[in-house]
């Protein structure tokens, strides 16, 4: 067999690295952007995982104080703490006039408006999960498309419709294609887990609220002592 006639697809690197570096600088590009919201990603999860780690941590807490039916602790840390201190801060500011319901509800939504600011930032992040499970396809798709046009290009240049013209070019548009693949499946993933987790975590605190609002609008001389600590 003449060497020759394997040298144009011996030449060509199928390796990743190689696809990479071998391919059109609009391919490259989308490539590199991918990389990046995949990186980005990937920053979320892993700070998500650790703030609700720390979440689940407090809202153990925060039920522990409430079942027990002792005194509201301000020092509680984190969510609890925060939501904590409202009850607190609610129940001083008492107007005689009111009745026991209306008491209670403006203790609970001010304790439901601390834990809801605390659930926002919670969820800061987990829009780019989505955005980038969403797109990430399209993007990759848009490159596929763009490799597969040079690829077209290469066999009007050529005259060849052979395998050596085309697989290079498909190749490389096929990579984009996958990379984009690998950033939207785990993000799509992950967006829908911590969700879910944060919607958890919120109605624990939120069942807890209502018990604690309702002992709240009940006690009101044990928790003046208890506020005024």
């Amino acid at each position: 067999m003449d060497p020759t006639q394997a040298a144009p697809i011996d030449t060509h690197d199928f390796s990743f690295l190689g696809l990479f570096l071998q391919a059109d600088p609009i391919v490259k590009g989308v490539m590199i952007l991918l990389v990046i919201a995949s990186i980005a990603c990937w920053t979320v999860v892993f700070e998500k995982i650790v703030r609700l780690a720390a979440a689940r941590r407090q809202a153990r807490a925060f039920e522990t104080m409430v079942r027990s039916g002792g005194t509201v602790d301000p020092q509680l840390k984190g969510i609890a703490g925060h939501v904590a201190n409202a009850a607190i801060e609610a129940w001083r500011d008492q107007d005689q006039t009111e009745t026991r319901a209306e008491r209670r509800e403006r203790i609970e939504r001010a304790m439901r408006g601390a834990l809801a600011l605390e659930v926002k930032r919670l969820r800061t992040g987990l829009s780019l999960l989505a955005t980038s499970g969403s797109t990430a396809p399209f993007v990759g798709l848009f490159g596929t498309v763009w490799g597969i046009m040079n690829s077209f290009s290469s066999i009007a240049r050529s005259q060849d419709t052979s395998l050596a013209v085309v697989a290079p070019g498909i190749a490389e548009a096929l990579f984009a294609t996958a990379i984009g693949l690998v950033v939207a499946i785990p993000a799509v993933m992950a967006y829908n887990k911590l969700t879910g987790d944060v919607g958890s975590l919120q109605s624990r605190f939120t069942s807890s609220i209502s018990i604690l609002g309702n002992r709240l609008a009940r006690d009101r001389g044990g928790q003046r002592r208890a506020a005024a600590e």
